[in-house]
Parts: C-alpha cells; sequence; structure tokens
C-alpha cells in the first residue's frame, strides 16, 4: 500500500506528498498548487515530509520539468548540502574538553560572524588547498563572467573553505556503535547567491509581460533556446560544482584540527557521502530525460547515500536510497522547519535553547535560539513518513556543533 497522498489540482499536475504524520501549513500547500498548475511540469510534483514555505516554490519539494527550469525555485543558496566522514575513532577516544575541540574546529574554519575577523574579509594567505581548488574552479567562473561580468563582483574566491551563516553548521556525531563521524552542511555561499539572484532577476525581466499571469512572480523561468536559459544552465551547474568542493575543503581542514586535539591516531573517509540538497540537473525518470529540481531534497536513487540532519541536539541520518521512482527518486534534506526564524525567537527563551542542547558542546547564546530543535518538526516523524523512500544506515547524535 501506498505510504503518500494525492492531491489533485484542477487544471495542472497532481501532486504526491510524503507527508502523513507530519503538519504541512496551509501556505505552503497553496504554493505547491501554484507550482503545479505550470505548464511545464512533468508528470507530478513529489512532496518530502519536511516541506515548508519558501521563496516561490515550497522547501522539501521535487519539481520535475521538461523544457524549462525556474531560477527562484534553485533558490540563492544553489548546492547547499551535506558533507559527512566515517572516522576509525569510537567515543571514547574524544578528549575530555569537547570545549577545545569544538574551539580548534572553529579556528580551523572560517564561518558566521567570525569570517571578516580574522584575516580583514579575505584569505590574505589562503591555504594551499583553498588556492588549488581555485585554480580548478577559476576556468568555469571566467567564462561566466565574461558574459555577465556583474558576477565578477561577487564573494567567490573569498568564500572558498568558508560555513557561512543561519543553519550551517559543522558537528562531531557518535552513531549507533559508537563510531565517530564529522558531518557539515553548507553550499555555494556568496558566489551562488549571486547567480541565483542575477538569473531570478533575468527570469522574471523577461516575463515581465507575463508576471501577471503567474500566481508568483518568483516562478518566473526560462525556457530551452530562450536566451538565458544555457547561461542558466551553466552557472548553477558551476555553483553547484563550487559548492561540492567548498564541502570537501572544510572537512578537510575539520579532519585536520581533530588531529591536532585527539591524541589517538586515525583515519578518516572524507567523502563517505558528499550531497546536494538545493539544485537541478538532468536525470531520466520514467523513460524520459527531464530536468529535476530539488528544493530541500535529497537523491535517493536505489543504493546511493544520503545524509538527512536533524535539527541542532536532535538525531541525523545517513540513509541509503530505496530508488522510488513515484518521488523522482528523492528524500527529505533534514527535519524541516515548523515556524519561522522570527516566531521561534519570540517563542523561545535562551533558557530554553540551554535545556535543549543539554549534553552537546555547542554555543548557547540569543543568537542561535532560532535554530532550536523545537523549531523544526520532529525527525522521527519525518523519518517514518517516508520510509518507503530510504533506510536508514546509521542514527547519529550530536556530541560539538559549530554554528555559522
Amino acid at each position: 500500500m501506498p505510504h503518500h497522498d494525492i492531491l489533485p489540482v484542477p487544471g495542472g499536475a497532481p501532486i504526491k506528498l510524503w507527508t502523513r504524520g507530519v503538519p504541512v501549513e496551509d501556505a505552503a500547500r497553496q504554493q505547491l498548487m501554484n507550482t503545479a498548475r505550470l505548464p511545464f511540469i512533468y508528470k507530478h510534483l513529489a512532496v518530502m515530509p519536511d516541506v515548508h514555505l519558501g521563496k516561490g516554490s515550497t522547501i522539501g519539494s521535487v519539481i520535475p520539468t521538461i523544457g524549462a527550469i525556474i531560477p527562484a525555485a534553485v533558490g540563492v543558496d544553489i548546492g547547499c548540502g551535506m558533507i559527512a566522514a566515517r572516522t576509525s575513532l569510537v567515543a571514547a577516544d574524544l578528549p575530555d574538553s569537547l570545549h577545545r575541540l569544538r574551539s580548534a574546529i572553529e579556528a580551523a574554519v572560517p564561518h558566521g560572524k567570525t569570517f571578516g575577523k580574522r584575516d580583514s574579509g579575505a584569505w590574505s594567505e589562503a591555504p594551499a588547498a583553498v588556492d588549488a581548488m581555485w585554480q580548478a574552479l577559476a576556468p568555469g567562473f571566467r567564462r561566466i563572467t565574461d558574459k555577465h561580468p556583474k558576477l565578477a563582483r561577487s564573494n567567490n574566491r573569498l568564500h572558498l573553505g568558508t560555513l557561512g551563516t543561519g543553519n550551517h553548521f559543522i558537528e562531531v556525531c557518535v552513531d549507533e556503535a559508537d563510531g565517530v563521524w564529522f558531518m557539515l552542511h553548507s553550499g555555494s555561499r556568496g558566489v551562488g547567491n549571486a547567480i541565483g539572484s542575477l538569473f531570478i532577476e533575468l527570469a522574471q525581466a523577461d516575463m515581465r509581460q507575463h508576471l501577471a499571469n503567474l500566481p508568483d512572480r518568483d516562478l518566473a523561468y526560462f525556457t530551452e533556446g530562450s536566451r538565458h536559459f544555457d547561461d542558466y544552465v551553466e552557472a548553477v551547474g558551476w555553483a553547484q560544482d563550487y559548492a561540492r568542493r567548498n564541502r570537501a575543503l572544510m572537512m578537510e581542514a575539520v579532519v585536520a584540527a581533530a588531529r591536532r586535539e585527539i591524541p589517538k591516531p586515525f583515519s578518516a573517509d572524507v567523502e563517505a557521502v558528499n550531497c546536494h540538497h538545493n539544485y537541478v540537473q538532468r536525470e531520466t525518470h520514467f523513460g524520459r530525460e527531464v530536468l529535476v529540481t530539488r528544493k530541500g531534497a535529497v537523491s535517493a536513487q536505489r543504493g546511493q547515500l544520503g545524509i538527512i540532519p536533524g535539527s541542532m541536539g536532535a538525531k541525523s541520518f545517513i540513509v541509503r536510497g530505496l530508488g522510488h521512482e513515484d518521488s523522482f527518486c528523492s528524500c527529505s534534506h533534514g527535519a524541516g522547519r515548523r515556524m519561522s526564524r522570527t516566531q521561534a525567537k519570540k517563542q523561545f527563551s535562551l533558557a530554553d535553547q540551554v535545556r535543549a542542547t543539554a549534553g552537546v558542546e555547542c554555543r548557547k547564546d540569543a543568537d542561535v535560539i532560532d535554530e532550536i530543535p523545537m523549531a523544526y518538526k520532529d525527525i522521527d516523524a519525518v523519518m517514518a513518513a517516508q520510509s518507503e523512500l530510504v533506510e536508514i544506515v546509521h542514527t547519529l547524535r550530536q556530541v560539538v556543533c559549530v554554528k555559522g
């Protein structure tokens, strides 16, 4: 028996929702229906259990299209995703002072409000690994900026190897067998934001005479063969590559920092899993090549490993995809917010945050209250709702968390 529900949309494609047992806000349902009515949706929309209101399109949705692409559906945090490294350590090998371990990681990876202070806002003396990675990325960036010079003024090389702010994080986790993992969440940083913002503006400008016919101006799109379609595909692909490499760079820095603080020698599979959850790519589904936009969703092809993080202080999961075709082989990208950051700051106190993160070495201050676990959906309910999409391989609990 299917574990999902089907929502018919008059004048549009149907919507398949893996949301049983988790709340879906009315505004998110309306966004889904708006997207489903676009003329180029292929088959149906697939909705993950972490679904919530986004910009133009809901976060936690999979949008398959033919001959068109929606820049705002991909968003401005292009290629945002997760990387996890499994180590040979066990929990007993971790130092008694987890605060020192957190401090070492914070010093190794520029992040949050500290980024820009350590070296006057730039990699004035970039680590060799950052320089080498930028050399690999630079030719593609030059091709993009030749056509769109405005993007050259973005924080491109400057942000490579940096975490960012908001819900981006680095964690030390322990699995069900006491094995130690390092995990982090980040994407394409300032340059991805610049690329996303530019092409959202271009899509809206190109469709200016048609915007009144769209249910939301942030559903403006490029059709294949149009003036900016190929430029966007090239730029978004480059930003996704930047994001993947950025995560790998930071993970190398995290492992190196941990080696300085943990006396026992250890190995680390630095690229055990490295997956996007805000991106678009060409895939074949139901026998046809289509563009698949995952806006807050992870690819879950049969046998493919992915990461579903819980909120700060909650469980996270390493999962294996079951290749469920109706979901376009996808799963959720996390627990999903159940309230806005503003609402969370109004509703919860610093004392609530301290209680919710007991046992986790992390920041406990007013600036991270919006990331309190109670602002997110119940991760166990989210996992239960998508049991036909993925199987759980490892269950992780955080012991150290660095917030951006």
